[in-house]
C-alpha cells in the first residue's frame, strides 16, 4: 500500500463509527509485533518511548533528524498506516510533517503546549496544510495540553479552554482533537458534546475509562502513549529478576522472526 492509500485508510478509520485503538510503538520490532496482532488496523508511535530508546528525555530533546529516521523505520516495518507523535513540531511543524510524510508517515500528533491561542492555531494550520500540500489525506491529531498543564486552574476553565482550542484546530484542518489526561466520564462527555462526536482522541492510562465506555461516549480514538513500552520494560525487569534468582525463561515466550 502506498503512502496516499495508507493516508486514506487512516482517515477512514477515524471517520468510522467504531472507536480506533492504537497501541503505541517505538521501533521496528515493536511495530512488527503489534501490526501482526489480529485486529490491528493502524499504528501510532510514542515520542516519549522513542526518545527513551535513544537515551533522550521526552520533550524534543531527541534531534528531529533522529526522530524522523526512527518513525521512518517504523513505517517501513509494517504495511499498516502509521501516525507519528511529532511533539511540538520541532520548531517548524510544516517542515517536520513534510519530512515525516517523506518517510511514510500518514498522520501526526502536534502539541499546543498551551501557547497563545492564535499562535497555536497558526501552527496547527501549518501542519494540516503541509499534509494537504503533499497530496495525501494527512490525519492531524491536534493535541491540546489544557488538562496536562492545568496548574491550579478551575476544572471548568480547563474544559472551556480545551473545547475552544479543539474547535479552533478543527476549523484549520485538524482531523481530531487529542486531549490527554486521566479524564473521568463527565469530563469526556462534556468534551464530546463541545468538540463533536467522533472527533475526540484520548490517552488511556492506568485507571482510565474502558474502551467500551469511551466508545459509548462518542470518543473517536484511544492511544496509550509510553505505557505499552512501560509494560514491556516491566516484563523485561521481571523476567531478568527471575533468571538471576535461579529462574527459567517464561513459558509462552514469543519467537520473533
Amino acid at each position: 500500500m502506498d503512502t496516499a492509500r495508507k493516508a486514506s485508510t487512516l482517515l477512514g478509520l477515524h471517520q468510522d463509527p467504531a472507536i480506533l485503538q492504537l497501541a503505541n510503538v517505538w521501533d521496528a520490532i515493536s511495530a512488527k509485533v503489534i501490526s501482526d496482532l489480529p485486529g490491528t488496523k493502524a499504528l501510532a508511535t510514542a515520542s516519549h518511548s522513542i526518545a527513551a530508546s535513544y537515551g533522550y528525555d521526552d520533550g524534543e530533546h531527541i534531534p528531529v533528524a533522529t526522530m524522523i529516521e526512527a518513525v521512518g523505520r517504523i513505517a517501513a516495518a509494517t504495511d499498516l498506516p502509521v501516525t507519528a507523535d511529532l511533539e511540538r513540531g520541532y520548531g517548524n511543524p510544516a517542515e517536520t510533517v513534510r519530512k515525516a510524510i517523506g518517510v511514510g508517515i500518514v498522520g501526526a500528533n502536534i502539541e499546543d503546549q498551551m501557547l497563545p491561542l492564535a499562535l497555536s492555531v497558526a501552527r496547527m494550520k501549518e501542519a494540516a496544510s503541509a499534509g494537504a500540500a503533499e497530496g495525501i489525506d494527512f490525519v492531524l491529531n491536534a493535541r491540546t495540553d489544557a488538562f496536562l498543564l492545568a496548574g491550579d486552574r478551575d476544572p471548568s476553565e480547563l474544559l472551556e479552554s480545551a473545547i475552544e482550542r479543539g474547535r479552533a484546530y478543527l476549523d484549520v484542518g485538524a482531523t481530531c482533537i487529542f486531549v490527554p489526561g486521566k479524564l473521568d466520564e463527565p469530563t469526556v462527555k462534556s468534551l464530546v458534546d463541545g468538540i463533536g462526536r467522533g472527533l475526540l482522541s484520548v490517552i488511556n492510562v492506568p485507571g482510565s475509562l474502558t474502551p467500551s465506555k469511551l466508545a459509548e461516549l462518542g470518543v473517536a480514538r484511544i492511544s496509550y502513549g509510553p505505557w505499552i513500552q512501560r509494560v514491556a520494560m516491566t516484563a523485561i525487569a521481571d523476567a531478568a529478576t527471575q533468571l538471576m534468582h535461579d529462574g527459567v525463561l517464561p513459558a509462552g515466550t514469543r519467537a520473533l522472526s
